[in-house]
């Protein structure tokens, strides 16, 4: 999944796994053969336009086990992120297939967002040309991958975005598969198209239907819309059709919905229902392949919330899991020495050095390959990576005063009372927006007087380290929201956005890797919670840490109608701001 326009399809969903380049000087030589597989996925026949990597040597007497791996939304068998695995893989003596996922490139059917019982059932046969079960189109067979048993592959799989949930659908309908290495994808596209950071009730997902994210919910659709109009995907019976050419119905119904601004209660629990039973969330039971997951800090589209719901779901089932906090995601983050095997440095990275250690053992069967600490987490100022049994625990609370201050006892609290009010239109910006994709300036985060509150902390004395997902217990009072928020419509229920800003001494802001959390408020009436995307970030000696909250931004949907927002304070019940907090270096 991609950015908001059809032009910039190359630049948002697959260019940061870099996968291509020149080969590495003892990379061993291998072979490329096209194939098709007319597949049975679901209730319809599908062909699938794929590429078998062969590596020198492997034959039926030295076989070697086997890597799948498709396209990120919008991509193909071809792209450069795609095709550059099985070359990858194949210097290091992989066979590698790899395949054009169902309605991209020349792989035909609809677009039906990585749907375990349509393009998760299309993979498991591909499996079964790797285990010898069938041959392709042409009659060409693979008799030289590792098998477990009769028609069962050694076989592992890698791929970001679209091309990671696919994995997970995968394993779900077979469980032939034996290692997973997910990158950058989404637990809940429910949550990651219109997200609610608050009222969840297993992992990201929440009851109340969030704030749309219409730049990137958009910019799946243009993209998938946008694929040529003779693709072998397209239904011939769509083509007097002025939308949904490409997608399932299903899929189409929900942008609608999303789109319309409005969420009565029937139509919106079917569109939840929808997206949830096409996520791993619905099926994350079923998966039992050995997974790593990767996941980008700097990602405003699969936040770093939905890989901890996928981790620690996985775990808690006994799935044997491991999470990688990277530097990239889909809004960028790229830095020197970071997963880029253009640069050739599987080896050298710390990410790809556990995903090969993750392939050699559960591919190789080696018992002594180390693959590393439970959960790792990249740190942009101290070299290295820091490392935990898991994701850290919430250990310091910050209380919001009626002086717009943050103080770290309740005690400290001014009784008092702030308010701001909403505009018409968005007068918050914070997510990085398309603009540098098209040549074009991204305005820097910004907050406009009196649409928004924040707290500050006095200057920190030392170094403050937080590493994961801090969460705000707030209490607000709106009567405008109060008096619609049961009209059945979630749409009238209030909006508003949270973050976290680091200020520098000489009064500066950085919205941390630009993120911010919607939140769709159930009962205004009511106390509530709201989980912020997760980060790992150093507040410096003399910074201080403001908690923001905003009326609008320009990513998202926002209000409907002016509400004004009051949020008392008094040192015996206020808001409070936990941090998950390590000790610093």
């Amino acid at each position: 999944m991609r950015g908001p326009l059809v032009a910039v399809a190359g630049a948002a969903l697959v260019a940061p796994l870099v996968l291509a380049g020149p080969a590495r000087a003892d990379a061993a030589p291998y072979t490329v053969t096209p194939l098709t597989f007319t597949v049975e996925a679901g209730d319809r026949t599908c062909t699938v336009d794929a590429d078998l990597y062969r590596p020198a040597g492997a034959d039926a007497d030295n076989p070697a086990p086997a890597v799948l791996a498709t396209n990120g939304f919008g991509g193909s068998k071809s792209d450069g992120s795609t095709d550059a695995i099985g070359k990858a893989f194949a210097q290091r003596g992989y066979v590698g297939l790899v395949y054009s996922g169902l309605g991209f490139g020349k792989s035909g059917c609809l677009i039906t967002l990585d749907d375990p019982a349509v393009d998760g059932q299309a993979a498991s046969e591909l499996l079964d040309f790797l285990g010898g079960v069938r041959a392709a189109d042409d009659g060409t067979k693979a008799d030289y991958v590792t098998q477990d048993a009769d028609g069962d592959p050694r076989v592992g799989m890698i791929g970001g975005s679209y091309g990671g949930a696919i994995q997970l659908a995968t394993a779900a309908v077979d469980p032939r598969v034996d290692a997973l290495v997910p990158l950058i994808t989404w637990n809940d596209l429910g949550y990651a198209l219109a997200p609610n950071n608050t009222g969840a009730r297993t992992g990201v997902t929440s009851d109340t239907p969030g704030v749309f994210k219409w730049q990137w919910a958009n910019g799946f659709y243009l993209i998938g819309e946008g694929q040529p109009l003779l693709n072998p995907s397209l239904d011939p019976s769509r083509i007097n059709r002025l939308d949904c050419l490409h997608f399932a119905t299903r899929a189409c119904e929900t942008i609608r919905l999303l789109n319309s601004g409005r969420y009565p209660a029937d139509k919106t629990k079917e569109m939840l229902a929808y997206a949830r039973s096409v996520s791993p969330v619905s099926y994350l039971d079923r998966v039992k392949a050995p997974t790593l997951i990767v996941q980008g800090q700097a990602d405003s589209l699969f936040n770093l919330n939905e890989a901890t719901a996928t981790y620690r779901t996985l775990k808690a089932q006994g799935t044997e899991t491991k999470m990688i906090w990277q530097s990239w995601g889909h809004s960028g983050g790229q830095v020197p020495g970071e997963l880029d095997l253009s640069q050739g440095n599987l080896e050298t990275s710390h990410v790809g050095q556990r995903v090969l250690a993750w392939f050699d053992r559960y591919l190789h069967k080696n018992t002594g390959a180390d693959t590393g600490p439970a959960f790792s987490y990249y740190r942009d100022w101290q070299s290295g990576y820091g490392t935990a049994a898991d994701v850290p625990a919430l250990s310091q609370s910050l209380y919001l005063s009626g002086d717009g201050k943050l103080v770290d006892n309740r005690s400290k609290v001014a009784r008092g009372s702030r308010q701001y009010t909403n505009w018409l239109v968005p007068t918050s910006h914070s997510e990085s927006s398309i603009a540098p994709l098209i040549g074009l300036p991204d305005p820097k985060p910004y907050d406009t007087k009196g649409t928004y509150l924040g707290w500050r902390s006095e200057p920190l004395t030392a170094p403050l380290d937080v590493v994961g997902a801090p969460k705000a217990t707030l209490k607000v009072v709106s009567p405008k929201a109060e008096r619609v928020q049961h009209s059945g419509d979630a749409s009238d229920k209030l909006v508003l956005f949270a973050k976290v800003y680091d200020v520098a001494p000489d009064g500066s802001r950085k919205l941390v890797n630009r993120l911010v959390s919607p939140v769709r408020v159930p009962d205004v009436t009511r106390p509530f919670t709201v989980e912020l995307p997760g980060i790992v970030h150093r507040y410096e000696k003399g910074h201080r840490l403001e908690f923001v909250i905003a009326a609008s931004d320009t990513a998202y949907f926002g209000n409907r109608g002016i509400k004004p927002v009051t949020v008392l304070h008094a040192p015996e019940d206020t808001g409070v701001l936990e941090l998950p907090v390590v000790p610093a270096g």
